[in-house]
């Protein structure tokens, strides 16, 4: 079978404005349909490559493509995307059917046609009760839904969001993040998605891109990106991480004394430094101070469904582990001893530096 081709295609793309490259050599592949979610910290390239892509930027080298055709000198206005920003940038002078209308408006689209769309994004985002309001009159989730609205207006190939909800309170968050990704999923829409909120990128994608300056460290679904890191970086910057450097052992990795076992793997017969990832749900934690290693608990806390547990072991390491909280806090206390039981079969071993 052929992989599909892609629907949109980030070929080599570079850009730097007089300093260090803010873009460095990205390439990325959406195929139609597909939600991707470009991930990282502030100031690593996202945004920027974000407007390469919709033409607000231009590249110093490297290629737009949508479906098939290069885009790289085209306008924005010739692209066929549609973009969120992340304050919305609504008209203030402009009522809610206006702003939605107003690309529509812009292309001499005829009144009745650009009515009729308005009508459409109005039912299909459930704001029809707010189209003779003004931007000022509505509260950060309504605003939202009517950036989406406008940058929907004309059917757009792709649809491309800056940190649109990085505004908005954590419980409107959790909401509308599940109703863009049952849109985008209705509309078979192809998404390219910028933010520094992992729990937001691995709730939304199909696929996450992580960006540390300027680079693609690691593209994958959300469960390759949180289970499988392939850098210290991506094991670091999504989730929490118990990161364990020592020799290779034939058993695991051998550090101080401790031994973090681990599936048989070829590295493991190296001989040399490895590291492993051990997420804090894959530590067991026993009052059983012959099962495992010998630790004691220096610091708890409650974080509803499960407890999180810094445990300090004799080797002066710390690593935290996470434990359902069905009980209140389980019975676990400050000072108290327990073992800690690495579990072997998820312990995933990760580079130290970018390949």
């Amino acid at each position: 079978m052929h992989a599909p081709q892609p629907h949109l295609a980030i070929l080599g793309v570079a850009k730097s404005y007089g300093g260090p490259m803010v873009v460095n050599d990205v390439s990325l592949q959406l195929t139609r349909g597909e939600f991707v979610t470009l991930l990282g910290d502030s100031g690593c390239g996202k945004t920027t490559l974000l407007r390469i892509v919709a033409g607000f930027a231009r590249p110093d080298r490297g290629r737009v493509m949508l479906a098939g055709s290069d885009m790289t000198q085209a306008p924005p206005a010739r692209r066929r995307m549609g973009f969120v920003f992340q304050s919305y940038a609504l008209f203030p002078t402009k009522t809610v059917a206006q702003n939605i209308g107003f690309a529509l408006a812009m292309a001499g689209k005829p009144r009745a046609a650009t009515d009729h769309r308005v009508g459409e994004l109005a039912r299909l985002f459930e704001i029809e009760a707010l189209l003779t309001r003004y931007p000022h009159e509505l509260s950060g989730g309504q605003q939202q839904r009517v950036a989406l609205a406008r940058a929907l207006a004309s059917d757009p190939e792709v649809l491309l969001l800056d940190e649109p909800m990085s505004a908005l309170d954590a419980r409107i968050r959790t909401r509308l993040r599940a109703e863009i990704r049952s849109l985008v999923e209705r509309l078979g829409i192809t998404t390219l998605y910028v933010t520094h909120d992992q729990e937001e990128a691995l709730a939304l994608s199909d696929r996450v891109a992580v960006i540390r300056q300027g680079r693609i460290e690691q593209v994958g679904t959300p469960a390759d990106i949180y289970h499988r890191p392939a850098t210290r970086f991506v094991a670091q910057f999504v989730g929490a991480s118990n990161l364990i450097k020592g020799r290779a052992d034939a058993r695991g990795i051998e550090d101080a004394g401790e031994i973090w076992p681990i599936q048989p793997t070829p590295a493991l017969k190296s001989g040399g430094s490895l590291t492993a990832l051990y997420r804090p749900e894959h530590l067991d934690v026993s009052a059983d101070p012959q099962d495992g290693l010998a630790g004691r608990i220096t610091a708890l806390t409650f974080l509803g469904s499960f407890v999180r547990l810094d445990i300090a072991l004799p080797s002066g390491r710390h690593v935290i582990a996470d434990r359902p909280s069905l009980a209140g806090r389980n019975g676990y206390a400050i000072g108290m001893p327990v073992s800690v039981r690495p579990d072997p079969r998820h312990a995933v071993i990760v580079r130290d530096e970018v390949a």
